[in-house]
């Protein structure tokens, strides 16, 4: 038996848990017609094979038709879930793994033009602010046909052959009961601290008289809103007990916070450069206070701080939910001795904030998560061994050159800089983006243990990439700022990267124009306002840093409001002219004929990137497909054949921001499916 504190079993009522790592109910979008059908399942049961105790499946899985999925949440209201979700359990016990279903009601967390066009319903009037639906009262017919479809959800997921559910009370409906601020019902409902509660005990008994006592019950929930006239820690500590000494729940899985607006719910689920477990000392306090079993989650991302909630009895179960989603295998490696290899989070929470856009939820890191059934996490060996050449040790190429020799072939890696990482590097100069420079150290020491080569400093041409006499070329060398968009004056602008890099040095009065939605535009601003300059962002879109997204964005403007920049929407830049010792930058729009200006003394752009691919067209007509992939097969897994020269050497690719400016995302996937198939 091993001694390490994760590894040891935990009994949870008749359940035996086989270690103490969880997975905490999430929804990643993932459901087909509101079912978890071969997408969803073959996700869990990748984590589930790798050793995970338990996986919680279905963050706010609905009850009701008058909560609808505005998250593509799974519809545990409808009878067809229950063979679905049968599917799934019974291939995760197959593994070792038991398996939950969170349920909820989300009440005025959703919207009334989604799905059946239902009226929203709370126990008040308030709106939500991040999803702005005012609700409908409860009436007491409402507050009686939730509870039974409670109920009903509940007993379908029995018959499913789950271990257990969750009940949500955080932001949704139950704990919208408890909360003096979305609660202003009179009588049995409204009020008091117990008439507030009325409505989770009334479905807590609904539901025990369906399954008995025997199944698992839990609830997840908000300890202490943290909001003023919301619950209090106090409060949050007596509902504790309430749950506890029901004798109707198994478990207490803990948050702390509220989720209302995007600001507050990334103090719930922190990202990118925000303080690692954050409410890990309130979980244990819940603990210590209630002598109960108690689950937590929150930016829990990596194995020492796990293994510390544990060992400390903080915790019983630890969820490592993003985690989980960066690598599946956490507890595989754990296992073997192997955690050095583990693929970090790096917090850049691409994947509930896809979710939050209404996608799917993808990771940063990992281009498989999500993509199980046509994109396996394990990489399978070349049926014959070739020399690839790469140039480029971006997050592209580094992921090129790992799955090539994870395949068996003999890597090169020409890198014209003195160490991996391209744009990750000037992104990780940034204190708060820190953690992104994991996605490259990670792909690097993994490389190194392949045995790749590295020629670092080599700014390589056609002839030193041919002299290898290679089988295949790969061109991943990226792109540079694309600054010429305006009508006149690009020549007196500088990009959001010479900020970064501090080739330009920032102005005392600047005007960044974003033209591109990301990060660099949010970095300069930072990095400029903490000189004391005076700055503002200026975008033509309706909607500020669009390519950032919600949960992401929150830190940027924390710190932008509190260095006072101005942020303007519907503007664009058109030209900049000298005047003196200033900068006048003509402002139009697209909506008419409309003219501002500004008086400034540095203007930066941020308008993507144009890709650096001189080298690649320099190769294309020594190389036997001339630089053009079938997408048919790329998309398919299957390997590239086009020959459009029979007396080329090579074949030869470009992946990355050398094709074109997009994400990092895209540039690891672009590399794992084409070299998954060479």
């Amino acid at each position: 038996m091993s001694s390490d504190p994760l590894l040891q079993p935990y009994q949870l009522k008749h359940l035996t848990l086989k270690n103490r790592l969880m997975i905490t109910s999430h929804e990643p979008a993932y459901p087909e017609d509101g079912m978890p059908k071969d997408r969803y399942r073959a996700y869990h049961v990748e984590r589930a094979k790798a050793g995970v105790a338990l996986t919680m499946t279905a963050g706010s899985a609905s009850v009701a038709r008058d909560s609808p999925p505005v998250f593509n949440n799974i519809l545990a209201w409808k009878d067809e879930v229950v063979g679905w979700m049968k599917a799934l359990s019974d291939e995760c016990h197959d593994h070792g793994c038991a398996v939950m279903i969170q349920l909820t009601h989300l009440g005025r967390r959703t919207r009334w033009d989604k799905a059946d066009w239902l009226p929203v319903v709370s126990p008040g009037h308030e709106r939500e602010p991040s999803h702005k639906a005012f609700p409908k009262r409860a009436e007491d017919w409402d507050i009686a046909r939730i509870i039974e479809d409670y109920a009903d959800a509940a007993e379908r997921m029995q018959a499913a052959g789950l271990d257990g559910i969750e009940l949500q009370a955080y932001g949704h409906l139950m704990d919208q009961f408890w909360s003096p601020l979305t609660n202003d019902l009179d009588g049995p409902y409204g009020g008091s601290l117990d008439n507030r509660l009325r409505f989770t005990f009334d479905t807590l008994r609904a539901i025990r008289a369906r399954v008995g006592d025997d199944f698992i019950i839990g609830v997840r929930y908000t300890g202490d809103e943290d909001m003023t006239g919301g619950i209090t820690r106090a409060e949050g500590l007596e509902i504790s007990h309430r749950l506890k000494d029901s004798g109707m729940v198994d478990f207490l899985n803990v948050i702390r916070g509220h989720i209302d607006t995007d600001a507050a719910l990334t103090d719930v689920i922190p990202v990118q450069g925000m303080r690692s477990a954050p409410h890990l000392d309130f979980a244990g306090d819940i603990r210590a206070a209630t002598r109960f079993p108690t689950f937590h989650a929150a930016k829990i991302q990596d194995v020492a701080t796990a293994r510390h909630a544990i060992a400390s009895g903080k915790l019983d179960m630890v969820g490592m939910t993003r985690a989980h989603m960066a690598d599946p295998h956490i507890v595989a490696k754990i296992m073997r001795g192997e955690e050095d290899r583990i693929r970090p989070c790096v917090g850049a929470n691409y994947c509930l904030d896809r979710i939050y856009q209404g996608g799917m939820a993808l990771c940063l890191h990992n281009p498989s998560t999500g993509r199980e059934l046509e994109m396996p996490h394990a990489i399978a060996p070349a049926t014959e061994p070739r020399r690839v050449v790469i140039v480029g040790a971006g997050p592209a190429g580094l992921e090129a050159a790992r799955v090539a020799a994870e395949r068996g072939h003999q890597v090169t890696v020409h890198e014209a800089a003195g160490q991996p990482g391209g744009q990750v590097r000037l992104t990780a100069l940034t204190p708060r983006r820190a953690e992104m420079i994991q996605l490259i150290q990670w792909r690097y020491e993994q490389c190194q243990r392949l045995g790749v080569t590295f020629l670092f400093d080599s700014v390589a041409d056609a002839d030193t990439v041919t002299a290898h006499q290679p089988d295949v070329v790969i061109v991943a060398t990226g792109g540079l700022p694309h600054t010429e968009v305006l009508s006149s004056g690009n020549d007196l602008v500088v990009s959001a990267w010479d900020i970064l890099s501090g080739d330009a040095r920032p102005g005392s009065n600047v005007l960044i124009y974003d033209d591109a939605g990301d990060y660099a535009a949010l970095q300069a601003a930072e990095r400029i306002a903490a000189t004391g300059a005076r700055v503002e962002i200026m975008t033509r879109d309706r909607n500020f840093a669009p390519e950032v997204m919600a949960m992401s964005l929150t830190p940027s403007l924390r710190e932008l409001q509190n260095r006072d920049v101005t942020f303007t929407v519907l503007w664009k830049l058109d030209s900049v002219t000298r005047d003196g010792n200033e900068l006048l930058a003509g402002i139009g729009s697209d909506y008419g004929g409309f003219r501002q200006e500004r008086r400034v003394d540095q203007v930066v752009v941020n308008h993507g990137t144009l890709p650096l691919d001189d080298l690649y067209f320099d190769l294309r007509d020594g190389s036997r497909n001339l630089g053009e992939v079938d997408y048919e097969a790329l998309v398919a897994r299957a390997p590239q054949t086009v020959t459009r020269n029979p007396e080329g050497r090579y074949q030869l690719f470009r992946i990355g921001d050398a094709v074109a400016a997009r994400n990092t995302h895209a540039a690891i996937y672009d590399a794992l499916r084409l070299m998954g198939s060479l």
